[in-house]
C-alpha cells in the first residue's frame, strides 16, 4: 500500500470525512492495549516500534540497537511477527534455508546481525528466544500489541514526514493519536532532516536524532547511472539517500511496501536498465526478495543508522541493566 497524499497535508476534505473511522480505529487500538494477560519475560524486552504506518526506519534502528547491545557483551535475539511470511513459528530464521515468502523480508535481513525468531504469537517467540540463550529481546514492531510486556519502548519517527496530518488511519498515517503513543514511549529515535520551513519536531520524551548513511563497502557510487527500485514504506527516502551518495538516478521505481519481486517485474526492470544503460540497485530489505536469477544482476545499497548523540540511547539501556563497555 502507498500512502495517500492527503495523509501528509495539514487540511483536506477527504481526511475530514474519514476522521470518524480514524476515531473508531484509535478506540479499537486503545481497547486492545488495555487488555491484561501480557507475558512478562525473564529478560529485558526492547520494542522498536512506531506510531505511523509504513517506513520510519524501524529496521535500521533495530540493527543499531542490536549492535549497541552486542558491544555491551549482551546476547540479543530479534523476535518478529514476520509480516508477509507464511510461517507461524516460533522458528529461528536460518540464512540459506528460509525465503522471504516464509519469514517476511525484515527477519531475513535481521538474521545477519543477531539470532532472529519469527512467531505470529509474539509471546511464544520470546519464550523460544530466551530458551535458546537470549539475555535481551528486541521486538521488531509490536508497539501497539499487548502480548508481551516491554521494558523499553523505542518509537521511531521520520523527521521529514513527522506525524503527517496528525490523524489516525484511514484519515491519516497514524496507528493511534501521537500523544497517546508518545505517552508510552521511553525513547524516540528521530531519523532524517526536518523540512527547512518547519520547526524541528519535539516529543516530550528523551530523543536521539540521526540519519541513514551508506555503509562503506568500497563501491564507487559517484556518477554511477542507476535504475533504483524499492518496495519499502518510504521509497523516496531510499532514492534520496542514493542520490546523496552521488549516484546518477536514471529511473526510480517506487513499489508497494513488501511488494513481491516477481520474475515478470524484474524482467521489465532489467530491460529498462539495459535500454538506459543503468545498473539496477535496491535496498537490503528488498534484496532478500529477489528471484535467484536476478541476485547477481542487482546491486544492494546498504545503509546504517548514524546517531548524532548516543547518550540518550545509552541512558535508556542503563535503566534496564546494560552499560557501555569500559574496555
Amino acid at each position: 500500500m502507498r500512502a495517500p497524499d492527503f495523509w501528509h497535508r495539514d487540511a483536506g476534505l477527504l481526511a475530514f470525512v474519514l476522521a470518524p473511522l480514524g476515531w473508531i480505529y484509535a478506540a479499537a487500538t486503545a481497547r486492545r492495549l488495555a487488555k491484561g494477560g501480557a507475558y512478562r519475560a525473564p529478560v529485558p524486552v526492547i520494542c522498536i516500534g512506531n506510531i505511523n504506518i509504513g517506513g520510519t526506519g524501524k529496521t535500521p534502528t533495530a540493527i543499531a540497537m542490536a549492535e549497541a547491545l552486542i558491544a555491551m557483551n549482551a546476547k540479543p535475539h530479534f523476535v518478529s511477527r514476520g509480516y508477509g511470511g507464511s510461517l507461524q513459528g516460533p522458528i529461528q530464521v536460518q540464512d540459506g534455508q528460509h525465503k522471504a515468502s516464509e519469514t517476511g523480508d525484515e527477519p531475513l535481513l535481521l538474521a545477519g546481525f543477531a539470532p532472529t525468531w519469527v512467531a505470529k504469537d509474539r509471546a511464544a517467540g520470546v519464550k523460544a528466544a530466551v530458551q535458546a540463550g537470549a539475555d535481551v529481546i528486541i521486538l521488531d514492531d509490536g508497539f501497539q500489541n499487548p502480548a508481551v510486556v516491554k521494558d523499553l519502548n523505542v518509537v521511531v519517527v521520520d523527521a521529514t514526514r513527522g506525524f503527517g496530518n496528525g490523524r489516525v488511519i484511514p484519515a491519516g498515517p497514524l496507528r493511534e493519536p501521537a500523544q497517546v503513543g508518545l505517552a508510552r514511549a521511553d525513547l524516540v529515535v528521530c531519523i532524517g532532516a526536518h523540512p527547512p520551513h518547519k520547526r524541528p519536531l519535539e516529543f516530550g520524551v528523551p530523543t536521539v536524532r540521526g540519519q541513514l548513511s551508506p555503509l562503506r563497502t568500497g563501491m564507487a557510487w559517484k556518477d554511477m547511472p542507476v535504475l533504483a527500485f524499492a518496495g519499502i514504506g518510504n521509497p523516496q527516502k531510499f532514492f534520496d539517500t542514493l542520490s546523496a551518495a552521488g549516484a546518477k538516478l536514471i529511473h526510480a521505481e517506487a513499489l508497494s511496501d513488501h511488494q513481491p519481486l516477481t520474475t515478470a517485474l524484474m524482467t521489465r526492470l532489467e530491460a529498462e536498465a539495459k535500454l538506459r544503460r543503468a545498473q539496477m540497485v535496491t535496498t537490503e530489505k528488498d534484496a532478500v526478495r529477489l528471484p535467484d536469477a536476478f541476485r547477481a544482476k542487482v546491486l544492494t545499497f546498504p545503509v546504517r543508522l548514524v546517531l548524532h548523540d548516543w547518550k540518550p540511547l545509552h541512558a535508556a539501556l542503563a535503566k534496564i541493566g546494560f552499560q557501555p563497555s569500559k574496555s
